[in-house]
C-alpha cells in the first residue's frame, strides 16, 4: 500500500487561497423587518415612556428612568456601530469599543438596580424591564438594517459606475 503523506505546495496553496476568500453579502434587508425593527422601536419606547408618564412616582424618578432609557439607547447604537465599522475595515480604537459595550451594561445594571430597589408592583417592574429590553434590541436592528442597506447601495453605485 503505498500512501501519499506529503502535501504539495500547489494543494497548500489552494487551501490557503480557498480560506481567504471573503464572501459577500449584498442582500437588503426585507421591508417587513426593517418595518418590525421600527414598530419594535417605536413600540417599546413609547410604551416606557407612556408607562413613566402614568406612573405614581416623584418626577426625578421618572426623570432617572427616562435617561436610562436613553443611556440604553445610545450605547447599543454605539457598540453596533463600532461593530460594524470593524466589519467594514474602519479602525475603531479599542477604548472606544470598550466604553460602548461599559455603557451598555451599565445602563442594563442601573435599570436593574433602580428596579429593585423601586416601590412598584413585580409587574410593573416587568413592565419596564420588557419595555427596556425590546427598545435596545430594536435600536440594534434598526441600526443594523440602517447600515446593511447604507452598504449594499454604496456597493451597487460603485459597481454601477465600474461598468460606464
Amino acid at each position: 500500500m503505498d500512501y501519499q503523506t506529503t502535501i504539495t505546495n500547489k494543494e497548500t496553496t489552494n487551501k490557503k487561497e480557498k480560506r481567504k476568500e471573503r464572501k459577500v453579502y449584498d442582500q437588503k434587508p426585507t421591508p417587513a423587518f426593517v418595518g418590525a425593527s421600527w414598530a419594535s422601536l417605536f413600540v417599546g419606547t413609547i410604551a416606557f415612556c407612556i408607562g413613566l408618564w402614568n406612573a405614581d412616582m416623584l418626577l426625578n424618578e421618572k426623570g432617572y428612568y427616562f435617561t436610562i432609557l436613553l443611556f440604553g439607547l445610545f450605547s447599543v447604537i454605539s457598540v453596533q456601530k463600532a461593530v460594524r465599522d470593524k466589519l467594514e475595515g474602519i479602525e475603531v480604537t479599542q477604548m472606544y469599543y470598550s466604553i460602548s459595550w461599559a455603557t451598555t451594561i451599565i445602563s442594563i445594571l442601573l435599570l436593574i438596580i433602580g428596579l429593585w430597589n423601586a416601590d412598584l408592583e413585580l409587574s410593573e417592574k416587568g413592565f419596564y424591564a420588557i419595555s427596556f429590553m425590546l427598545s435596545i434590541y430594536a435600536a440594534i436592528a434598526v441600526q443594523k438594517n440602517t447600515r446593511d442597506i447604507a452598504y449594499i447601495e454604496r456597493n451597487q453605485d460603485i459597481n454601477q459606475k465600474d461598468l460606464f
